[in-house]
């Protein structure tokens, strides 16, 4: 573990010393560490804007308002960031209209840093006495190993498990797998019955990011002085061959992700499990309510009978975004918002987020069986699955022209044109131009 903590804390370094030479050959430098030092109030009462798709952040961010009467935030929503929300936020950046906050995923911060996206708020009062709130490895991931520098308030992870729909398995008599192997059995048992065992998505590519993760691969390394980008790794291979022959064979549906006929494939039965992060319990909540009481939760089918690996999906930070008039109030606002136990309480109630801090889970919310979910304490899985997740996935500086790139090609294999590693292969490629064109080094 300490040889993995160690590795990954170079490839960060790495991430900030490339992300500083690309600013240096031509990126705007505002914003970033040249603003932190001018990180003081302002002067009378400010209103915040905070951009988020987190459903009911309006909640927590009344609690705010309330006790805040000087510094006012306003929320508004949208889609979840590969969505649509990261491309506007860079366009809005670039334009001088950004929102002073936005929600922003782990894998994605470093693009942001890269394209000096994001303030660094280290000089902002309480932000680095805050380190020793958060979990290690959030922590690591907003600050890129650089000194003084805090790019982002972690705030929740991703930890995934196996939804399930106890019922129907119980009902057709088939166990629930604990390895890959039993969960391709499954899916042929449940194909039988005229369902699929889950659904295969074709843009969420960190989803399959987190396949990987489990697996032990790894998307991007570096030797001390470039990238080596590595999507074709043994491990990735394994993956996207294994899901490939579920495809081949018909075994997985192929719905359009976060749509209506996604959600319906779940409502009527038509799916029945789903690997996902513990933010998944609400969306299964939300899009389908007529299967209420019907779903569990156990931990991800393992490569190797017995294993304990865990994969993660997600996870977001709430980053003040270049252009903030207000760096020092936003700031406060989203360590309020990440630590409060209060705020905490009222995300998870909304949108089943699972905080980054280390004594977040100990918080009654997190303590109580879900009445969706049969009464199960669904968190104490999640909470165990978050011990089990690698601290040493790197995420690359290109992230999400990466994800256009094999989502586009996932896409295509679903069509029956190419196939999952032939996707693979091509992002790997398409992800070393864009390194080059961003003058970050990259191994060929």
């Amino acid at each position: 573990m300490a040889n993995r903590i160690a590795r990954a804390g170079g490839a960060l370094v790495l991430v900030s010393a490339l992300a500083l030479s690309a600013c240096s050959s031509g990126a705007s430098t505002d914003g970033g560490t040249d603003a932190a030092g001018a990180c003081a109030p302002s002067d009378g009462p400010v209103t915040l804007n905070f951009t988020t798709w987190l459903p009911g952040m309006e909640d927590a961010v009344a609690i705010w308002n309330e006790k805040n009467p000087d510094i006012q935030v306003e929320v508004q929503t949208g889609p979840n960031g590969n969505g649509g929300t990261y491309k506007n936020f860079f366009n809005q950046i670039e334009a001088g209209n950004a929102p002073d906050l936005g929600q922003i995923e782990y894998d994605a911060l470093p693009n942001f840093r890269v394209q000096d996206g994001v303030v660094n708020i280290a000089d902002c009062a309480g932000v680095m006495d805050a380190q020793d709130q958060f979990i290690d490895w959030t922590w690591s991931q907003v600050t890129f190993g650089e000194e003084d520098a805090v790019y982002a308030v972690p705030q929740d992870t991703g930890p995934e498990a196996l939804f399930y729909r106890a019922d129907l398995f119980e009902q057709a008599g088939i166990a629930i797998p604990t390895t890959w192997d039993e969960y391709a059995e499954a899916a042929k048992a449940i194909r039988a019955e005229g369902g699929y065992i889950t659904n295969f998505s074709q843009s969420d590519i960190n989803a399959f990011a987190g396949l990987v993760w489990q697996a032990d691969g790894q998307w991007f390394e570096n030797d001390g002085e470039a990238w080596n980008v590595t999507l074709d790794s043994p491990e990735s291979t394994k993956v996207a061959e294994y899901w490939q022959g579920l495809l081949d064979d018909d075994l997985v549906a192929t719905l359009p992700p976060w749509t209506d006929e996604w959600n319906n494939g779940y409502n009527s039965g038509e799916v029945w499990s789903w690997v996902s992060a513990v933010w998944g319990a609400n969306t299964i909540t939300s899009g389908a309510p007529d299967t209420a009481g019907n779903w569990a939760v156990a931990p991800m089918p393992q490569w190797e009978a017995g294993g304990s690996a865990a994969g993660n999906w997600g996870g977001s930070s709430t980053a003040v975004l270049n252009g903030s008039e207000h760096p020092y109030e936003a700031a406060q606002f989203a360590l309020w918002l990440n630590t409060d136990p209060e705020a905490l309480s009222s995300m998870n109630k909304t949108a089943n987020i699972y905080p980054a801090t280390k004594t977040g889970g100990d918080l009654p919310a997190f303590s109580e069986g879900l009445d969706f979910y049969g009464g199960q304490n669904i968190y104490d899985v999640f909470a165990e699955a978050g011990s089990q997740v690698n601290p040493d996935f790197t995420w690359g500086p290109t992230m999400t022209q990466t994800y256009t790139d094999v989502a586009d090609g996932f896409s295509a294999a679903i069509s029956g044109s190419g196939t999952l590693m032939d996707a693979l292969k091509s992002g790997q490629q398409k992800t070393i131009d864009a390194m080059k064109a961003a003058a970050i080094a990259v191994n060929e």
